[in-house]
Order: structure tokens, then C-alpha cells, then sequence
């Protein structure tokens, strides 16, 4: 199955659309989303529960857009971080959980891993992501923002 492409016409949900119901909506389009493969994501934060308006990086082993993206007003949306499903380095650490928890995102989403899960486990935001690991990023490049993703499908 393709993945679903969270993208510009996803960003708008005034309140959080249950799944199921998602599903439904596109269950006769020609690329039917899959959600989220089973699995595929470990809570982390301190709320497991999240939604919001979504916004988008993409960047492989370096987070510096992240950064700069969470330092912003969150108005509680959910940053969605396609990180390229890389195990080799953290895209966030628990600097930038509570970076975002007071800005005020919801939670953030990360194709990709962690760091300081035990910390992030006490901080009042959400984090899903593909795993952990101690190494941190690189800052060598900045990742685009704004753009389509498309993982876990």
C-alpha cells in the first residue's frame, strides 16, 4: 500500500477527526492511506494523546530546522519530522521536548529516533518516534519545511 502524504490539505483540522473516520473518507480513493503501520511508533512524551494542525521538516541526521521550528509559537500544533527513518542519531532531545511543550505544540512526530526518553517521559507534551538512541545530531544542514512527507506506510 502507498503511504498516506500528510501534506498543505492536512494542516486544518479545528478538532481532532477520529481515525476511523479518516479512513472512511478515503476508503474508495485510488491510493487508500494507510494511517500509521502498527508498531511503527513508540510513545515517549508525557501525553500519549495528541492532535492538531500539522506542520512539516524533512532532514536526515540534522535538526537545526527542528530547533528553529519548535523556538516558534506552536498554538498546539504537531510537528511532523520526517527524518528518513534513520537509527544512527536523534532528531530530539529533552532541550527541544521542552522547547516544545512551552511554546506550545501538541506533540511531534519523528520518523526517526530520541534521546533522554526517561526525561521526556515527564514533560507535558507528546513524542512519538521510531526508537531511541543516545548520539545526537549533526547540525551540517537545515531540511526543508513545509513540504509533503510520506513514511510509515
Amino acid at each position: 500500500a502507498e503511504p498516506m502524504k500528510v501534506g498543505p490539505a492536512h494542516r486544518g483540522f479545528a478538532t481532532s477527526p477520529a481515525t476511523a473516520d479518516l479512513c472512511d473518507e478515503h476508503v474508495e480513493s485510488p491510493n487508500r492511506p494507510v494511517i500509521a503501520t502498527p508498531g511503527y511508533f513508540n510513545d515517549y512524551g508525557g501525553i500519549k494523546k495528541f492532535h492538531g494542525r500539522i506542520e512539516t521538516v524533512k532532514c536526515f541526521e540534522s535538526n537545526p530546522l527542528v530547533r528553529k521550528t519548535l523556538g516558534e509559537p506552536g498554538d498546539g500544533r504537531v510537528l511532523v519530522v520526517d527524518g528518513g527513518a534513520s537509527t544512527r542519531c536523534a532528531i530530539l532531545g529533552d532541550l527541544l521536548a521542552t522547547m516544545a511543550r512551552d511554546n506550545g505544540w501538541s506533540g511531534v512526530v519523528i520518523n526517526g529516533c530520541i534521546r533522554d526518553s526517561a526525561v521526556i517521559s515527564g514533560i507535558e507534551v507528546g513524542v512519538k518516534a521510531r526508537g531511541t538512541i543516545p548520539l545526537k545530531s549533526v547540525k551540517t544542514h537545515m531540511g526543508e519545511r513545509g513540504t509533503t512527507v510520506a513514511f510509515a506506510g
